[in-house]
């Protein structure tokens, strides 16, 4: 039974050190669109990627709001998508296909119960 899954793509937008050139970045969205075109050629594909723009709010109790959307010190969601798979393996699998590695970016699964 296929179950859907959901993936949190995460990347640092701040380092000026690890951003890309636009000939890098056109290859890396090359990548991006031949893994969704093939989730989606295989039925794998709940919802298509969303891309998020680098901005954000944190809101925390108390009225503490940061700018940004950060879970460490420069590391941002930048994206996000549903596929469907049988179990964490089969989506760790399908994960680890992932363009995001390609920049050090790292994907977060979760299953919801």
């Amino acid at each position: 039974m296929m179950t859907d899954f959901l993936l949190l793509f995460r990347s640092d937008y701040k380092t000026k050190e690890v951003q890309t050139s636009p000939e890098v970045m056109h290859v890396y969205l090359t990548h991006w669109q031949e893994w969704y075109n093939n989730l989606a050629g295989q039925g794998l594909l709940a919802w298509p990627v969303q891309r998020l723009d680098p901005q954000g709010k944190v809101i925390r109790q108390g009225n503490a709001d940061f700018d940004g959307s950060y879970t460490e010190l420069n590391e941002s969601i930048v994206g996000l998508t549903i596929i469907k798979a049988s179990d964490y393996e089969a989506a760790i699998h399908l994960a680890r296909n992932c363009p995001i590695f390609e920049l050090g970016g790292t994907v977060e699964i979760r299953h919801g119960n």
